[in-house]
C-alpha cells in the first residue's frame, strides 16, 4: 500500500511539474511575442487584428488574409504586407483563439469563424474583400465565399485544406486533445515541452523541400500556439476539418467569386491532389496554378505568384501559368528535408473525378 501512495505521490508531483513548466513557458512565449495589432469585440470573442488602411489612390480592393492551423496574424503579414501596402487596404488578424485572440462561444467550426471574419470587417467599415486564406484558412475562405457573396470580391486559396481525404485522419495529439480531461490535462503538461522539442523539425516539413526562411519560427510568433488554450483550439480546428469536409464541399458549386487556387506538387502536409484539384473542379471558372517543387508556404516561397493571384482576381490581366514558370526556376534545385519529411501519396483511385 505504501508503495501505491508513493506511485501516486510521485505521479502527482510529475503532473504538476509539467504543469508548472507549461505556465512557465507560456508566460515566456507571451513575454517574446506580445500582440503588435488592435483589439475588437466581435460576438464575444476578444479579436486581435492589424488593419492596414487603403491610400486615397489604391489601386487594389481591399484585402483580407487568413491565416492556416497552428499559426498567427504575422504568417500572412509578414511575407505580403510590404508587398502590397499602398497598393491596398488590408486587415490580418488571429483567427479565433489563435495568437492574441479570444475563442469565444461560437467560433468552433469554418463557418462561425467566416461569420466573425465578417463582423470584423463590418466592424471597420470593409465592405467587400478579397480574401485570401492559406491551409485552414482555405476552408475558412471557402465558408466566407459560400455564405458571404455580399462581402466577396474574389478568392485566393493557398494550399488550401477543403475537401475529404482518404481515411480522414489527423495527428493523434489532436483527437487526444480534444477528449474531455484527458485532452486538458495533456494541453496542460505535454504539449509545450513536447512541442519545444519538435517544432523545428515540423516546421522544416511543412516548409520541404522550400528552405525555411531564416528565423521564421521567432519572427512569426510560432510558439504562441503551444499555450495549452490555443494548442486546444488549433486541435478542435484540425480535428473537426474533415466532418465539416464531408458536410460542406459538395456546396461548392454555389461560389460564383472569381477564384485562383495555388499549390505545389510537393505539399507534405495536405492532399494538394484532393483539395486544390477538388477546388477547381467544383468553383466554376476557377484557376488553379500548380507550381512544381513547390511545398505547403506558397505565401513564403511564392509571394510573387500569391500577389499576382491577388491582383488576378481583383480584375487586372495577370498570366498566373507564366509567373508558376517563373517560380518553378527559382526553386527548382530545392530538395531541404530530403529523407526526414514524406511526400503525402493518393491513391490513384481517390485522383478521379467526381
Amino acid at each position: 500500500m505504501n508503495l501505491i501512495y508513493a506511485a501516486l505521490a510521485f505521479l502527482m508531483a510529475l503532473i504538476f511539474g509539467f504543469v508548472g513548466v507549461t505556465r512557465v513557458g507560456s508566460w515566456l512565449i507571451e513575454r517574446r511575442n506580445p500582440p503588435i495589432g488592435e483589439f475588437a469585440d466581435i460576438d464575444g470573442a476578444r479579436i486581435h487584428y492589424v488593419h492596414v488602411p487603403a491610400p486615397a489612390n489604391a489601386e487594389l480592393p481591399p484585402i483580407v488574409l487568413i491565416h492556416g492551423a497552428s499559426a498567427n496574424l504575422r504568417d500572412q503579414m509578414l511575407p505580403l504586407r510590404s508587398l502590397l501596402e499602398g497598393r491596398a487596404e488590408m486587415l490580418f488578424f488571429d483567427r479565433p483563439g489563435h495568437g492574441w485572440s479570444g475563442r469565444g462561444t461560437n467560433n468552433e467550426n469554418p463557418s462561425a469563424q467566416a461569420n466573425t471574419i465578417a463582423a470584423l470587417m463590418d466592424h471597420l467599415g470593409i465592405k467587400k474583400a478579397v480574401i485570401v486564406g492559406h491551409s485552414f484558412g482555405g476552408v475558412v475562405t471557402s465558408a466566407f465565399g459560400r455564405e458571404h457573396p455580399d462581402k466577396t470580391l474574389g478568392l485566393v486559396f493557398l494550399a488550401p485544406a477543403t475537401h475529404p481525404w482518404p481515411g480522414g485522419a489527423t495527428a493523434w495529439y489532436y483527437n487526444l486533445t480534444t477528449m474531455p480531461v484527458l485532452g486538458w490535462l495533456f494541453s496542460e503538461t505535454l504539449t509545450y515541452p513536447a512541442g519545444t522539442l519538435q517544432m523545428a523539425d515540423a516546421t522544416t516539413c511543412v516548409f520541404s523541400p522550400n528552405k525555411v526562411p531564416d528565423n521564421y519560427l521567432s519572427s512569426a510568433s510560432i510558439p504562441l500556439v503551444l499555450r495549452p488554450t490555443a494548442f486546444r483550439a488549433n486541435a478542435t480546428d484540425v480535428a473537426g476539418l474533415y466532418r465539416y469536409a464531408l458536410a460542406t464541399a459538395p456546396r461548392y458549386a454555389e461560389i460564383k467569386a472569381p477564384t485562383v487556387v495555388i499549390s505545389g506538387d510537393r505539399d507534405k502536409v495536405v492532399y494538394a491532389h484532393i483539395h486544390s484539384v477538388g477546388l477547381a473542379r467544383d468553383i466554376a471558372g476557377a484557376e488553379l496554378v500548380w507550381v512544381h517543387n513547390l511545398g505547403h508556404k506558397p505565401d513564403w516561397i511564392a509571394t510573387d505568384l500569391t500577389v499576382g493571384a491577388i491582383e488576378k482576381v481583383a480584375g487586372k490581366n495577370i498570366d498566373l501559368q507564366a509567373m508558376a514558370r517563373t517560380v518553378e526556376a527559382r526553386i527548382a534545385g530545392d530538395a531541404y528535408g530530403a529523407g526526414r519529411c514524406a511526400d503525402i501519396k493518393v491513391p490513384q483511385a481517390e485522383l478521379a473525378p467526381t
